[in-house]
């Protein structure tokens, strides 16, 4: 019965190296596979034959020890070494691995799975993916670009597709403007010339006279019934103004676009004054001339805010009647008095949120001079303002006597974006303090005052993007703008060896894996995400080697076993011969 037993015993031996070799050869065969976990056989005895029970020592004679055979060796498991692999760049960016514990969740046909292998590709849904076609999940992003947890969705990265534009919230600015200019006390004047609302030119013109009703000193009729105004090539701060329409009617003519209409002479002045951006609302110390478009006397008067940067400017030929079917020039314009004062114009372009380019104009003009400083008035317009009024809205800012900036108050414009598709109004801060510096007030031959930056931006394409290391992706776009598409979580088990290997690098939750804990990436204990990069395999090569050699030599000893109890038992059946 024992040279019997002792050749199961060997071929137990047998098994156990083959299993060795088997596993050996697994891991050198994965020593190239990506994110490659090697893996370990652990033996275990089997159960001894026992050939005598021990005893208890008594009073005349001493204990004695169980007498026991073992019968060979079993697998007691096989287990995976889930220590990181080096870290290898690739320069890809949908490449990703992971420098710690945790795995990539992966919808594979419907079932989650899980992997440490991030070489990952964009299929023609955009969807990042693994090489076997399964959908790798993550978290994605609101409105605002805010990352939503607690949802997995396919993470999808639609380069050359996706298209995005934000509106400006803020402008900035830096420069110096001049503390030794001259105070604005003036505004530009420009008259028309004086109209009348009989033809003898006796009674003069109101507010209220029609404008099919206006003569000229000479009894000429102004306008008719219809008539297209245009006020042409006029100029505000030496910088052109685009022409403006206004139609004689007190409703608009079906097909007449005008940009203005209206039955009065008030009507028109309004229309002058909205075009030109006057600010009819700015306190002026006692004694000047409130800013505005009035009529008195006869006269439409146009009176700009103060400073040169306000200076309007139309001459003679500037108003023009018919433009289009039978141009002529009935009245004149003329330019009484300038504007004053030491000013500077800055012009900086804003986006709505539709990424449109909006032209703002920034007027800075100094208003007092003491012994604490210089106070400064800002005016802002924009031709680009949806509505026919260009005004955009003033604010003051404020230098101590070293002509550093104290304060700036009421510096918040709003462009109005109605029936443009764009989020209504558009309102943005205008900021004289930066990190790169700020706006001064000290003497210099003139004023400078220039745009720093805005934070708008206009449309722009996905071109790129990169995964952060708490698995944030960051989308580059071709108008410069960065902003989050999603976040790639990671799920943590408690017992990594309890889990499946299903092939092609991936992974299933079982009984003794515990549930993931789907965590961001360089949290709760789970590793980090390294962007353009894959992690390699963890095998030694030289522990698999030695591995081998020991396999074999246990292998080659049990088949010796195996021989020597079979020349054993021909010898005992060669005994009857």
């Amino acid at each position: 019965m024992g040279l019997t037993t002792s050749l199961f015993t060997g071929l137990t031996g047998l098994a156990a190296g083959s299993t060795s070799i088997s596993v050996a050869g697994n891991n050198i065969a994965n020593v190239n596979t990506n994110a490659f976990k090697s893996s370990r056989v652990n033996f275990e005895t089997q159960i001894s034959q026992t050939l005598g029970s021990g005893s208890a020592p008594d009073g005349s004679r001493g204990g004695t020890n169980p007498n026991q055979v073992g019968l060979g060796n079993q697998i007691g498991s096989v287990t995976r070494n889930f220590e990181n692999g080096a870290i290898g760049p690739t320069g890809v960016n949908t490449d990703l691995a992971l420098e710690g514990d945790g795995f990539f969740i992966v919808d594979d046909g419907g079932t989650q799975r899980y992997t440490r292998n991030g070489n990952f590709s964009i299929d023609r849904d955009f969807n990042l993916t693994t090489s076997s076609g399964g959908r790798v999940q993550g978290f994605g992003v609101d409105d605002d670009f805010n990352v939503v947890e607690g949802v997995l969705t396919d993470v999808a990265l639609p380069r050359g597709v996706t298209t995005i534009a934000s509106p400006t919230t803020e402008a900035r600015f830096a420069g110096n403007l001049n503390a030794g200019g001259e105070v604005a006390t003036q505004g530009s004047l420009t008259e028309l010339q004086p109209l009348f609302s009989d033809p003898a030119g006796t009674v003069p013109a109101t507010a209220a006279t029609a404008l099919d009703s206006l003569f000229t000193a000479t009894g000429a009729p102004a306008f008719g019934l219809g008539d297209v105004i245009t006020i042409a090539d006029g100029t505000r701060g030496g910088a052109s103004i685009p022409d403006r329409t206004f139609e004689v009617n007190a409703a608009q003519t079906p097909g007449v676009e005008t940009d203005a209409f209206g039955a009065t002479l008030g009507d028109f002045a309004a229309f002058v004054e909205d075009i030109f951006g006057i600010d009819a609302t700015t306190p002026v110390p006692a004694g000047q001339p409130t800013p505005g478009v009035t009529v008195a006397g006869g006269v439409l008067s146009i009176r700009g805010n103060v400073g040169e940067g306000n200076g309007i400017n139309l001459s003679g030929n500037n108003l023009i009647v018919n433009r289009e079917t039978s141009p002529s020039t009935p009245l004149s314009f003329t330019n009484v008095e300038d504007a004053t004062g030491e000013s500077v114009i800055t012009t900086f372009a804003a986006f709505d949120s539709l990424g449109n380019p909006i032209q703002v104009n920034l007027v800075t003009v100094l208003t007092s001079q003491d012994e604490n400083g210089t106070q400064w008035e800002l005016f802002a317009t924009a031709e680009d303002d949806s509505d026919l009024d260009t005004y955009l809205g003033r604010g003051t800012a404020s230098f101590n006597s070293d002509g550093q900036l104290q304060n700036v108050s009421d510096a918040v414009i709003s462009l109005d974006r109605a029936d443009t598709g764009a989020g209504n109004p558009l309102t943005l801060q205008l900021l004289f303090t930066d990190p790169d510096g700020s706006v001064t007030a000290l003497v210099d031959s003139v004023s400078t005052l220039r745009s720093l930056s805005q934070d708008g931006f206009p449309i722009g394409t996905l071109e790129d993007f990169d995964v952060g290391t708490d698995g944030t992706v960051t989308g580059t776009f071709s108008n410069g703008l960065r902003r989050t598409l999603g976040r790639i979580p990671i799920a943590t088990f408690a017992n990594n060896n309890g889990l499946v290997e299903v092939g092609q690098s991936l992974f299933e939750a079982e009984n003794n894996s515990g549930d993931p804990s789907i965590v961001t990436a360089g949290t709760a204990g789970s590793g980090g995400v390294v962007a353009r990069a894959l992690e390699l395999s963890n095998v030694e090569l030289s522990d698999e080697f030695v591995n081998l050699i020991t396999a074999s030599t246990g292998f080659s000893a049990a088949s010796r076993v195996i021989t020597t109890s079979d020349e054993l038992i021909q010898e005992l059946l060669g005994l009857v011969r």
